[in-house]
């Protein structure tokens, strides 16, 4: 059948309608630029592998004449790739996005260095490498990305969660108490990383998660049910607080929110994997990046019961800007934790009553 792709060997030349000989590479030499299959136009050459347009008979006869690949050589290789598109830790990547493909995890991958890839798994990783050398995120790529120790679902829709943000949770866990039936708001809750968290932690407790974006609450709502803790957690399509209606009873005991904090000036500047391909509304908050955290400072007190706490995080450089917004009139400031690089990155305020 014309059009059927098959792997060059040494008797390359051997091949109807070949012009001339091409040097094999025991790995993936480089894509034939004339090819003009559609597949072979899938597979750009950051591997370098030879495909050549053939007929169903030519196939027939070479179909056994198939490259093996060794997990090791595909590490080798697929990190090169990456180093050259730009990726910073490149083998652990390669690895990483090896792991996804062969759906197992690093220690077999370090136990079976030996082991061959199907020609399925092969392309496979090649289309991954080849969107990670374009800077499009790991964890786009998997749909994966570990939180505080649980596995969240993540796409282009959605922030990937940040391990400062982590210290979110450890702050607000702190100020909860853990066996107290807590009433808890996220505000911007992205992939739900923030509240399915603190759910999976404080099992009496219960939750409403806000975003402005429907598809960011889809996916919410899928990591809220994969952890077990859907029955506990409503979902509200906001802006803010402006979606959320009237809060039952005397209010939050508790709300929490990774707002956006970018500032429109300093887009240009962030890294590729972040300005092109993680959603805006997530990232930034007008010209000084401060537009959300506003509002927060502003109308979360119309949602809190006396004494309750306001967590949230900021930028690395916003620690002096947001001390000038808090109204003393109306919140207490419980404490300012800094990450573990030293950089003030989460705020905690209780409401005065």
């Amino acid at each position: 059948m014309v059009g059927r792709l098959c792997r060059i060997r040494e008797e390359r030349d051997s091949y109807r309608g070949a012009n001339k000989k091409v040097p094999i590479r025991f790995l993936f030499p480089k894509i034939v630029q004339n090819a003009t299959c559609d597949k072979a136009k899938k597979l750009p050459g950051l591997l370098e592998t030879h495909y050549i347009r053939t007929t169903g008979a030519e196939h027939n006869q070479h179909r056994h004449q198939t490259m093996s690949t060794s997990i090791a050589q595909a590490i080798l290789q697929g990190a090169n790739t990456l180093r050259k598109g730009g990726v910073p830790d490149e083998r652990r990547e390669a690895g990483s996005l090896l792991m996804y493909v062969l759906e197992r995890d690093r220690s077999y991958i370090l136990t079976h260095a030996e082991a061959e890839l199907s020609d399925e798994q092969v392309e496979k990783f090649i289309a991954a490498l080849n969107e990670r050398a374009r800077g499009k995120p790991l964890q786009y790529i998997t749909g994966r990305q570990e939180f505080f120790g649980l596995e969240f679902e993540v796409n282009s829709d959605v922030l990937i969660p940040r391990p400062e943000t982590e210290l979110l949770v450890e702050a607000a866990l702190a100020l909860v108490s853990q066996n107290g039936a807590a009433f808890i708001c996220d505000v911007g809750t992205g992939s739900g990383c923030v509240i399915v968290t603190l759910l999976h932690k404080l099992s009496l407790a219960r939750a409403v998660a806000l975003d402005i974006s429907p598809a960011a609450l889809a996916v919410a709502e899928r990591n809220a049910t994969r952890h077990g803790v859907h029955d506990r957690l409503s979902f509200v399509t906001s802006d803010c607080f402006a979606g959320l209606g009237p809060v039952p009873g005397p209010g939050f005991d508790l709300i929490v929110s990774n707002p956006p904090y970018v500032a429109e000036r300093a887009v240009d500047g962030l890294q590729r994997e972040v300005r092109d391909f993680e959603p805006r509304a997530a990232l930034v908050s007008g010209e000084d990046g401060l537009t959300v955290i506003r509002r927060l400072l502003l109308e979360s007190g119309n949602y809190l019961k006396s004494g309750g706490v306001l967590i949230f995080e900021m930028g690395f450089d916003q620690h002096d800007a947001v001390r000038q917004l808090i109204d003393e009139n109306s919140w207490k400031l419980l404490e300012i934790y800094h990450d573990l690089q030293g950089i003030p990155r989460t705020v905690a305020l209780a409401k005065r009553d």
